[in-house]
């Protein structure tokens, strides 16, 4: 795995990603929970394709400001980028704007590769 790779994907905030509907406030506006699962979402793009047989990563660690509000209808542009990779730890890099290049949130996202099946025989 290579530092500096990277996706991209543009959301459009929706009914059901707005703080009121997850929980995390009482307005209509993206929610803090769904701009880290945006995140997070995208992170998993950067690794599609890239993992061994049966290998999958999970999340570890957050660190995410959320800096601007975003209607219903917005779109958020948001990019993660391999920042480190330290065995089977790797580091991301994460940005979400708006369409007019303001800021919406920025942080770092953990995740380990892992083996599906082990991971999963642990907790059962």
């Amino acid at each position: 795995m290579d530092v500096g790779l990277r996706a991209e994907r543009v959301f459009t905030v929706g009914e059901a990603d707005t703080a009121e509907r997850v929980g995390s406030g009482d307005l209509p506006v993206l929610g803090t929970p769904r701009l880290l699962a945006f995140a997070e979402a995208v992170t998993l793009q950067v690794l599609a394709g890239r993992l061994g047989e049966g290998e999958t990563s999970v999340g570890t660690r957050v660190e995410l400001e959320h800096r601007a509000a975003s209607l219903v209808g917005a779109r958020v542009r948001v990019v993660a980028e391999l920042i480190e990779v330290d065995g089977r730890r790797l580091g991301f890099r994460v940005t979400a704007t708006d369409e007019g290049g303001a800021l919406v949130g920025f942080g770092l996202v953990e995740r380990v590769v892992v083996s599906g099946e082990r991971f999963l025989s642990r907790l059962r």
